[in-house]
């Protein structure tokens, strides 16, 4: 077993940054240009169950989809176990299609930012003491990537404000428009690594588990980030998995060698 990663990739939103405010607010003013439903007045009556329900969505564009489920009283547990099936009723029913819900939630996006960026960014929290964390390893011998479904500028403009200098090319953004693993091979690619020599970062279970499937890549060293975007259940499963290790937050602050046990 390698004792510390020569290149650490980590996804941003549920690793890095807390951007669960920013997901609802944008989703609602997304849900209320897609949907004028004079009945729902007050959508943040649903912002609770909306933070519970976050690790079923993989892609930013199902957040208006996720509202509008619980708007509709679809029961939660049915959206935590049936989350792509629900999905794909709701979009089905509703005459909608993944381009439309992605450019409208993009849109509202670039308008929020462009007209008033520090309110933007101010909804945004990173995790207690990741950034001191990515700091130190920007000045060690490992490589750092971010690999993240959040287009890459918004990920740029959170690090800019937090004055962390990350390597802008090290980013890969939803632009680059292919699978984690693909982008995890890439970078193994540029760096001329053996895929034993990445380490990986993520909170979503599912992503990982793709990522295991790929032959190619079956000797990175993957963790999932328990502070992250997901549940017990998905701890308890990776407990049972030697392929896959929890990450705590607490850990994650400490020398590489305590990341593995």
């Amino acid at each position: 077993m390698i004792d510390k990663p020569k290149i650490l990739a980590l996804d941003f939103d549920g690793v890095i940054c807390n951007g669960l405010k920013e997901y609802f607010q944008t989703t609602l003013r997304t849900y209320q240009k897609l949907w004028k439903d004079d009945s729902q007045n007050d959508l943040e009556i649903w912002a609770n169950s909306f933070y519970k329900l976050r690790p079923v969505i993989e892609t930013g564009w199902e957040m208006p989809i996720l509202l509008r489920a619980l708007v509709l009283q679809y029961e939660q547990d049915n959206i935590e176990s049936n989350w792509h099936n629900v999905c794909s009723e709701i979009v089905t029913k509703e005459n909608l299609n993944k381009q439309q819900v992605m450019s409208a939630l993009d849109g509202v996006r670039d308008h929020w930012i462009q007209t008033d960026l520090d309110n933007w960014l101010a909804l945004h929290e990173f995790y207690p003491g990741v950034l001191e964390k990515l700091g130190k390893l920007l000045d060690s011998s490992t490589l750092l990537y971010i690999v993240t479904t959040k287009e890459g500028r918004f990920v740029k403009q959170l690090l800019k404000k937090q004055n962390l200098s990350f390597p802008e090319d090290h980013i890969f953004g939803k632009e680059v428009k292919q699978p984690k693993f693909d982008t995890l091979r890439q970078i193994l690619k540029i760096n001329q690594e053996t895929p034993n020599n990445l380490w990986f970062i993520e909170d979503l279970l599912k992503t990982l588990n793709k990522v295991k499937s790929q032959e190619y890549l079956t000797e990175v060293n993957l963790f999932l980030a328990d502070w992250g975007y997901n549940t017990i259940k998905s701890h308890e499963l990776v407990k049972q998995d030697s392929t896959i290790n929890l990450l705590s937050l607490y850990t994650f602050s400490q020398d590489f060698s305590e990341w593995i046990k």
